[in-house]
């Protein structure tokens, strides 16, 4: 062999050994998980969206719902799909999703680079990517940890709870004895600071372009989404939760304006929490009051019910022949630097805890009789235990 060649195979030798080390120098270290619902990102996905949406009995309980369940997603899904093309063709819960998990990572990497490299991965319930699509890629990129982070700040069952029920079900389906991560989760976040201080910040602003004599008679409304009647009397903790969000934002205003907490999207013919935002703001100017500030609770992104039912249903079509001289609507969070300083700050303190399950997620409501909650409270016990034994 010439020296030529040797020198070219000793070339080879240092690129395939320097690109090794930085494969895994970039190897996945931790991973976070972003559980939420979301949403069709085309009109065409709209059914899709709602079938599964009405299949899952966590969500909306319905009898003989094989079948029912897809019978009305088709029966609605003309309706949904005209309102999603009122907000631009389809949800924009992807794309912010994506944003909050790149801004997420980008500051972890900054501050805790032990525990790093991060990377975030969208699991969604309803439309893809799904939870089993986003594990699948976790298992490939072999992750030392994974954080299961859900993107409601106020845990409910049938939301948080029914992807932690996801989970469950699909690691008992794969029938792993073990599991070849550390897995841990962060299931509820009502009084976090980032999400308190983005809120106050966004809803001051708001509160500035009202008429400068009017800043005594603006009233403030704390609108979340609405629960069953059945959910809340079982003991789910989703109203409380709210209530305490909107308490600390109150507190950082000072308690300078009236407010109220009530509720939105209500879905078939069951009862559900009242007041309705609707009925509220209609009762409020009957009685003569003529500002109001609508502010989304229980959202950390925009979407249908902050785009749609607040902006368009709400503030222009409800209001159009009513004696109201403004109402507003704050933003979600988003990308807010303080709600992502918040989320930062969340992931951080989760990974110093060392806890993997917090306490509140491993009750079952008390007057619960599902089999599957049952069940995926069993396997979170199993799966703590494990983990501590390591």
């Amino acid at each position: 062999m010439s020296s030529i060649e040797v020198g070219i195979k000793m070339n080879q030798s240092i690129r395939q050994l320097s690109s090794a080390k930085t494969n895994e120098e970039k190897k996945v270290k931790t991973a976070i998980l972003m559980l939420n619902m979301g949403g069709p990102k085309t009109i065409a996905d709209v059914e899709p969206f709602l079938r599964e949406l009405f299949l899952d009995n966590d969500i909306i309980k319905l009898p003989l719902q094989k079948w029912l369940g897809p019978f009305i997603a088709k029966r609605r899904t003309a309706k949904v799909a005209k309102k999603y093309s009122e907000i631009g063709g389809g949800s924009p819960l992807h794309e912010w999703t994506n944003r909050q998990g790149s801004l997420l990572i980008e500051r972890l990497n900054q501050i805790r680079p032990n525990n790093g490299p991060y990377k975030y991965y969208i699991g969604f319930r309803y439309t893809p990517p799904t939870l089993s699509e986003a594990f699948k890629q976790i298992e490939c990129d072999k992750p030392e940890r994974v954080i299961a982070f859900s993107q409601y700040a106020q845990y409910c069952c049938n939301t948080t709870g029914s992807s932690v029920n996801q989970i469950a079900k699909y690691f008992q389906q794969q029938q792993q004895q073990k599991l070849s991560f550390h897995l841990s989760f962060i299931d509820r976040w009502p009084i976090n600071s980032g999400l308190i201080n983005s809120f106050t910040e966004l809803i001051n602003n708001e509160l500035k372009q009202f008429p400068v004599n009017s800043s005594n008679e603006i009233i403030l409304l704390f609108t979340a989404h609405s629960l069953p009647l059945n959910s809340v009397n079982v003991g789910d903790t989703y109203t409380m939760e709210v209530s305490s969000t909107v308490m600390e934002v109150m507190k950082q205003l000072k308690f300078r304006h009236p407010f109220r907490l009530v509720w939105q999207s209500k879905v078939g013919p069951v009862p559900w929490q009242a007041p309705a935002t609707d009925d509220v703001i209609k009762g409020f100017i009957e009685k003569g009051y003529r500002n109001i500030l609508l502010i989304p609770i229980s959202f950390v992104n925009e979407h249908i019910e902050t785009l749609h039912e607040l902006d368009i249903e709400y503030c222009k079509e409800l209001v159009e022949n009513l004696p109201i001289k403004m109402i507003r609507r704050c933003p979600a969070p988003n990308d807010h630097p303080l709600f992502i300083d918040g989320i930062v700050q969340l992931i951080d303190e989760h990974l110093e805890s060392g806890v993997d399950v917090s306490p509140q997620l491993l009750l079952q409501c008390p007057l619960c009789v599902k089999k599957v909650c049952k069940d995926t409270r069993l396997w979170l016990k199993e799966l703590q235990n494990q983990q501590q034994q390591q």
